[in-house]
């Protein structure tokens, strides 16, 4: 099973930063085919996701995005690709990240509607 962690700062804030992830669940549900649920919390929110083969959340702070995803043995063959989508969909959506900005490492995948609990 392949993993995937993607980490990406950001100035926003909490307020503007849910906005982004809310858009971010959006896309990852009408591009990806994942399933997304969306969970709001006091100083972070968290958006579950799965397909077949990739499952993860994505931790939104007011100061920084983390991915953390498992690719089943199969999409794992794709991991790269997928990396780069995800990292590409949160550069469209994201400012430019303040110095010592983004981090990312290898890991996996997505699926969940987006929808607030």
């Amino acid at each position: 099973m392949a993993d995937l962690h993607i980490v990406r700062k950001h100035a926003l804030g909490l307020k503007e930063a849910r906005k982004i992830a809310f858009n971010w669940a959006e896309q990852v549900e009408n591009d990806l085919g994942m399933s997304c649920t969306y969970e709001e919390g006091r100083s972070a929110d968290k958006v579950c996701f799965s397909r077949s083969g990739v499952q993860g959340e994505l931790q939104v702070t007011k100061d920084r995005f983390e991915l953390d995803a498992k690719l089943g043995f199969l999409v794992g063959a794709f991991k790269g690709r997928i990396e780069a989508e995800i990292t590409e969909m949160l550069n469209q959506l994201l400012p430019e990240p303040p110095a010592g900005g983004a981090g990312k490492t290898a890991a996996a995948a997505v699926k969940k509607p987006a929808t607030k609990k």
